[in-house]
């Protein structure tokens, strides 16, 4: 028997009538900030930013493919890493999907993450994925938005990273940073120099304007199965790092 509370079908109904009222005014709180993400100021691009894609080299503005908005995801992949984030992984196993929705309707879309190429393409055929990938290898890319952190800012207990400025070197003993690092083909330092997140960007009359960022739990919104589970009879359940890639799991 279910610990639970258990109850009758009229006394669901009237709990669940009054959670709706709850939903609605979180639906209206999130167009509401997505209004203020909307207002706010465009900053131009003044570095000349290249990229490797499959289709060759390329700018930031080319990365856009004639569609006037493009969004990023900072993809943890480093050029030492074996294997993508696994974090990282779960929350683009939703992506490739989305992609031909965005363009047809303005949006370009891409990954970007740090190790050269060829390795983005071998781990995204790993993952069965068909997303746009581009290497921002050897660029100031991943830095200038502080998905990338220098060994001086590591050392100097001063990364700037979610609009803040954090000591990460405590977390090197982190049981749950050596384990997800491990699954990266880490250790935890060189993963952590790494950070997640997505960045919105603009073109107009051939300048492209930096418009949004987000990090963190910033990007929760974006791992689709986390809006699953929330709905989900137990929620998201979680003790410690539970996932994985999705040809890791058994039977997968």
């Amino acid at each position: 028997m279910t610990d639970h509370r258990t109850g009758t079908r009229e006394e669901w109904l009237a709990a669940r009538l009054e959670l709706l009222d709850a939903e609605k005014d979180h639906t209206r709180q999130g167009d509401e900030l997505a209004r203020r993400r909307r207002e706010l100021p465009w900053v131009p691009i003044e570095k000349e930013y290249r990229f490797e894609t499959d289709e060759g080299p390329a700018s930031l503005a080319d990365l856009f493919g004639g569609r006037s908005q493009l969004l990023v995801y900072h993809f943890m992949l480093g050029p030492d890493f074996t294997a993508g984030c696994p974090s990282c992984s779960a929350i683009a196993d939703g992506f490739s999907g989305s992609v031909v929705h965005l363009l047809n309707h303005d949006v370009a879309f891409t990954a970007v993450s740090r190790a050269p190429l060829a390795k983005l393409q071998d781990y995204k055929r790993r993952m069965g994925w068909s997303f746009p990938w581009a290497s921002s290898f050897e660029s100031d890319f991943n830095n200038d938005f502080h998905v990338t952190h220098s060994e001086q800012e590591w050392e100097s207990g001063a990364v700037e990273y979610n609009f803040r400025t954090a000591d990460f070197r405590a977390s090197e003993s982190s049981p749950a940073l050596i384990e997800i690092a491990r699954g990266a083909g880490t250790d935890p330092v060189t993963f952590r120099k790494e950070g997640p997140g997505m960045s919105a960007f603009a073109l107009e009359d051939g300048v492209v304007f930096h418009t949004y960022s987000a990090y963190g739990r910033g990007v929760d919104g974006l791992w689709g199965m986390y809006s699953w589970l929330d709905r989900a009879p137990l929620g998201r359940n979680e003790a410690g790092i539970w996932w994985r890639r999705h040809d890791e799991y058994d039977g997968g």
